[in-house]
């Protein structure tokens, strides 16, 4: 049980260490993201979402993993959001776009579409782990909480 909790532990980090990045290398270099977003092979109309809203977003999973009651949640949504930078990343390593502008920030930015798609795989298998664990985490926990309710009662 505990090394089930240290690993939780780890994937959460993982998970935030990564929307934490992410985001503020986006919030640090603004001026870029605004550009890159801007040239997405995507619809216009996603445009605005893309650049003020992303970012955002990253830092709220990265706030909701940092808490018991939110991590689920957290979890769920990194999963989301990774599950759909993988789709985007797939889309461009079949040559779905006439072009392809990488948006990432920092480090990430030097990574080929090939290494993209591994580490966002990576990323999706860790949330999915950590739902896993979480939700059996969740259960073990309910069922010896509910023993030590009916000992008290008798």
């Amino acid at each position: 049980m505990i090394r089930r909790q240290l690993f939780i532990e780890l994937i959460v980090s993982l998970l935030i260490l990564l929307f934490l990045y992410a985001s503020i290398s986006k919030f640090l270099d603004f001026d870029r993201h605004i550009h890159e977003m801007s040239n997405q092979p995507l619809p216009r109309f996603m445009r605005p979402f893309l650049i003020w809203g992303i970012p955002p977003l990253e830092i709220a999973i990265s706030i909701a993993l940092i808490f018991e009651r939110s991590r689920m949640t957290g979890l769920y949504a990194s999963l989301v959001l990774m599950a759909l930078f993988t789709l985007y990343t797939g889309f461009v390593l079949f040559h779905f776009f006439p072009y392809i502008p990488c948006s990432c920030g920092g480090v990430i930015r030097k990574l080929t579409w090939g290494q993209h798609l591994v580490l966002n795989l990576f990323f999706v298998g860790i949330a999915l782990t950590g739902i896993v664990l979480q939700h059996k985490r969740s259960k073990s926990h309910l069922y010896s909480s509910l023993k030590t309710f009916s000992y008290e009662k008798s």
